[in-house]
């Protein structure tokens, strides 16, 4: 996405960059692609508008798609077995859009970008997806083959007491083309982002969700829940389509640089330690999901749905929180890359702050309002009432770990921005894993699958307190990483807790008065938000006056833009 705003009386403007500006840029050596002209704020808050509004519409759409499973399939064992066949594309997701692929390769783009901008010979970009591009596919490739030929034996080792193994080994099959579809959505997703162009990769849940509810609607009479199975596999295909037309226009035109400027960034190839460090995180974080289905896989059936259905709903606000950072992970990404370790530093901490507003706010109203959402979305057809107090009490508890899941997944950016390998995040995150496991096994029998989503918000909070204790302002300098301080950040993640407490509390209450779920939701709702948002400001933090600034320049701005 490029957003140009019409010209004006006093100054001819290409995005958000003045004419005097684009001049000061090229002396500088900043040439003339697009990708390479300072970011303004107001861009980055019309860039996360429209983002965050494809976001929600993903989202909405998700909860259609959850809603078209539990009214055809239920909370049975057709759905544990789908479910389990989904960690599959789950997997694919994290590994190869969300936490992973993406990590690694905005940080090689945008080293790429720069040395175009400074007129380094050939076209740095064309070179690199040229270098890795077949190499990724044939890899997925295999991987997906793989998958598909050892379909059984991966669902007895993720869930060895399903009722139904043979139809959760199908799906299996289905949705392993998920993995080089995934893998090639990614890819195109971290090549949009490092140019600056965000509308295209934020619709890709938005086609990938009405393939599933297309085809559960479609082949869901003949096919039962396998259905699903393939309206997976097709929305992947989907999140490729909607990307390439995108990017095809940005590699096919490259801007010329300016002559004589030479190439002042070093050409540092995207490296194989930096690719498996991010994907071991984020497979490492995945598997959480491994040890949640196993452990659930043993209690009675409709355990692995109740806590599914509780986690697509709950993240919610934690997807919309992130849409912040992965606007601005190139920013940070370009920064270090031209060695302005003070700016990447700054962005990283406002982001955090924002990011934290968004998540604590919604985590309220998750948590106030569970039975009137968990009932007002899916009590009907073959979801029954009791289903809707499980999943409501897991939710509940689940919500507890979501502002820890929130900087886990802006906090690993930080990490890996400067397209250099770092094996810190792997060992916060497998001590957080460790703490989900054992806390978990403990539990699961004396509290079912609330013990499950207890042990997950105890094991993701450990994960995020190391991740930013690895953070630290303290550490060596170096022109290559990100630091932040920590007991600044602290303070203010404190405020928001305590505003989200009252708030929380004072929902809750609003929301069990009226007999009716839709007035008891819409209660709770306007509650949460008269007290949230009061308090926060009135505690001083900066995340509440962050998200007003932010949506002061887009009301301000973006009138008189146009998107391309």
């Amino acid at each position: 996405m490029t957003v140009v705003p019409s010209k004006s009386p006093r100054s001819e403007t290409d995005g958000a960059v003045t004419v005097p500006q684009a001049r000061a840029a090229s002396k500088a050596g900043e040439g003339s692609d697009p990708a390479s002209a300072p970011v303004s704020g107001s861009f980055l808050a019309r860039a996360a508008l429209v983002t965050a509004s494809l976001s929600i519409a993903g989202s909405l759409l998700g909860l259609v798609r959850d809603q078209s499973l539990a009214r055809l399939f239920g909370a049975g064992s057709d759905t544990d077995a789908f479910l389990v066949a989904w960690t599959v594309p789950e997997f694919a997701a994290t590994l190869l859009i969300e936490d992973g692929l993406a990590i690694a390769l905005i940080p090689a783009f945008s080293m790429a970008l720069a040395r175009r901008a400074r007129g380094a010979p050939g076209d740095p970009v064309r070179a690199l997806v040229g270098a890795t591009l077949p190499r990724l596919c044939l890899a997925l490739a295999v991987v997906a083959a793989l998958v598909a030929g050892t379909a059984p034996h991966l669902v007895k080792a993720l869930a060895p007491g399903l009722p139904d193994p043979p139809l959760a080994a199908d799906c299996t099959r289905i949705t392993a083309v998920c993995v080089l579809a995934f893998g090639l959505a990614g890819y195109c997703s971290a090549a949009l982002r490092a140019h600056r162009c965000f509308l295209a990769p934020a619709a890709i849940y938005v086609v990938y969700n009405t393939g599933i509810i297309a085809a559960m609607f479609l082949l869901g009479e003949g096919w039962g829940v396998r259905s699903a199975a393939v309206g997976v596999a097709a929305g992947g295909c989907l999140m490729v389509v909607v990307q390439l037309p995108s990017l095809w226009r940005r590699l096919a035109s490259r801007t010329s640089p300016p002559a004589g400027t030479g190439s002042d960034v070093e050409e540092r190839p995207m490296q194989l330690a930096l690719v498996a460090a991010v994907l071991l995180f984020a497979l490492c974080r995945q598997s959480q999901v491994l040890a949640e289905r196993f452990l659930a896989s043993g209690l009675p059936s409709g355990a692995i749905s109740h806590l599914n259905y509780a986690q697509k709903v709950a993240q919610i606000p934690m997807t919309l929180s992130l849409m912040v950072c992965t606007v601005t992970f190139p920013v940070v990404a370009r920064a270090l890359a031209d060695g302005d370790t003070a700016r990447a530093r700054s962005r990283v901490e406002r982001d955090l702050a924002l990011a934290a507003c968004v998540v604590l706010l919604g985590g309220c109203a998750v948590i106030a309002c569970a039975p009137q959402i968990i009932e007002l979305l899916f009590e009907r057809g073959a979801f029954t009432a009791s289903d809707t107090e499980a999943t409501a009490d897991v939710m509940r508890v689940y919500a507890l770990g979501l502002l820890s899941q929130t900087l886990v997944g802006a906090l690993v950016r930080s990490y890996f921005s400067a397209g250099r390998a770092s094996w810190y995040p792997l060992g916060a995150m497998t001590a957080g894993i460790a703490v989900t496991s054992l806390f978990g096994a403990v539990t699961v029998r004396p509290w079912g699958v609330a013990g499950i989503a207890a042990a997950n918000a105890l094991g993701i909070t450990v994960t995020a307190a190391l991740l930013l204790a690895g953070l630290r302002a303290g550490r060596p300098d170096s022109p290559h990483s990100v630091s932040v301080r920590v007991r600044q950040v602290l303070a203010e993640l404190s405020r928001l807790v305590c505003a989200a407490v009252a708030a929380t509390a004072a929902g809750a209450f609003a929301a069990s008065r009226p007999p009716s779920p839709a007035v008891g939701l819409a209660a709770g709702l306007l509650t949460v938000t008269l007290v949230f948002v009061p308090l926060a400001w009135a505690l001083g933090a900066q995340g509440s006056a962050s998200a007003l600034r932010s949506l002061r320049a887009v009301t301000r701005r973006l009138p008189h833009g146009r998107f391309r």
